[in-house]
């Protein structure tokens, strides 16, 4: 507890310091944390600088569930008793700073998350979207549509990522869970971004390591990232977005694409056995198909918003395999989103969700699993959002000896986010 105390008292400590020094609320090329970022996906591309000194931007996030779920099995292993109650309060601290002329930092730590009571940091990159620190002018014409991005940092593959719940920030999420295959990692490297007329480009290239270390150099290589699309507001009442991504990586101690959500689900200790916890089993309901030393995975996403009605789609391949196999093993995943807004400002949605995922399980078996989401919210402000969610999710093909099946939970959620 004392350890706790004096963590807390530095980041009080330095919170006062960097308030006192500078605060803005507005930055250049940066996605706003509130509702205003609502299907915003990459953070916009704008050559106009407000830049005129140091500005340091305070910002977080905190979020808290309520859970009624109920899962059953066929009994070949116990399940773990779950009842009706509050979930772990999750909270966000994020540091967004002005360096110069189109340069900015990012670093978002989570101060209390499922897997981690203690506060550590997810991750941050610094993004260049001007040259000017270099000399001014320099590269100016190219600079009008590039963007680079480096660091340890939450990697651009596919669109799913921008509407997922991020521990905390779930602003921009429409339901409160994510996809059953989370598709989420945090590695070291870097992106180049090409936008122009709509159109969007990218590549990147990263260690592919979660926790990084030195040790073992020959164990892990390079992956690569790539993505292609076109985003456009056609009209006043139509926006069209529709892109393309790619991660691969060939060598790999262990492939975190699909596990590397240290922060947690939001359905607490569904389909987990008697022994479990939720800080331990800190993923239950998502699915990771295994593919520990290499894999090759492909998203697209189209996104089309008429007036207050959206959808936003999933389709997801992802092939791989383990230093144990010879043959590689495929997953595939499905996933439909149909939202409608209304109301003044659009401060009110109604929502459903399609999921499925069908993948070469490394028991052997084909798996299927399903999961039918329907929900709603209200924002009571810009920065709080309230909502609602009932869940069904079934599991099929599982061995009679796995935890798995019969499978199934169900029941309803309510969650409050606050993010400023």
């Amino acid at each position: 507890m004392r350890k706790y105390v004096k963590h807390g008292l530095m980041v009080t400590a330095f919170l006062a310091g960097v308030l006192g020094y500078s605060q803005s609320r507005q930055l250049d090329n940066f996605r706003s944390p509130d509702k205003n970022g609502v299907n915003v996906f990459e953070a916009p591309k704008d050559t106009v600088s407000t830049f005129d000194g140091v500005k340091v931007r305070v910002g977080g996030s905190s979020t808290l569930q309520f859970q009624a779920l109920d899962h059953e099995n066929s009994g070949a292993v116990e399940l773990i008793e779950i009842g009706d109650n509050f979930n772990l309060a999750t909270a966000n601290l994020d540091l967004d700073v002005a360096l110069a002329k189109g340069v900015r930092m990012h670093l978002r730590t989570y101060l209390s998350s499922r897997h981690h009571p203690e506060p550590y940091v997810k991750g941050g990159y610094f993004q260049v979207d001007n040259l000017d620190f270099i000399s001014p002018g320099f590269l100016e014409e190219a600079m009008k549509y590039l963007t680079i991005k480096v660091g340890h940092m939450e990697n651009n593959y596919g669109d799913t990522h921008f509407r997922r719940s991020d521990n905390s920030q779930a602003m921009h999420n429409p339901f409160v869970g994510n996809l059953i295959m989370d598709a989420f990692t945090t590695e070291v490297g870097g992106e180049v971004y090409y936008r122009n007329n709509g159109f969007i480009g990218m590549f990147g290239l990263s260690n592919g390591k979660l926790n990084q270390a030195v040790n073992n150099p020959g164990t892990t290589g390079v992956s690569i990232l790539a993505k292609l699309g076109y985003d456009k507001q056609l009209s006043d009442d139509l926006r069209f977005r529709l892109t393309g991504s790619m991660y691969s990586t060939s060598k790999s101690a262990r492939v975190y694409l699909y596990s590397a959500d240290r922060a947690g689900s939001r359905y607490y200790l569904v389909m987990e056995d008697v022994d479990a916890s939720a800080t331990s089993n800190f993923r239950s309901g998502r699915y990771n198909p295994g593919f520990n030393n290499e894999i090759t995975a492909f998203m697209i996403n189209p996104f089309v918003k008429w007036k207050g009605l959206e959808f936003f789609g999933t389709f997801e391949t992802a092939s791989g395999k383990t230093d144990a196999e010879t043959d590689d093993r495929n997953a595939t995943q499905l996933a439909g989103e149909l939202i409608y807004r209304f109301g003044n400002n659009e401060n009110f949605y109604l929502g459903t969700r399609y999921n499925t995922v069908t993948s070469d399980d490394p028991s052997g078996s084909e798996v299927t699993i399903d999961r039918f989401q329907l929900g709603g919210g209200v924002f009571l402000t810009k920065n709080i959002l309230t909502k609602i969610e009932y869940v069904n999710q079934q599991y099929d093909g599982y061995d009679p000896t796995s935890i798995f099946n019969e499978g199934q939970f169900n029941g309803v959620l309510l969650e409050a986010v606050i993010s400023f």
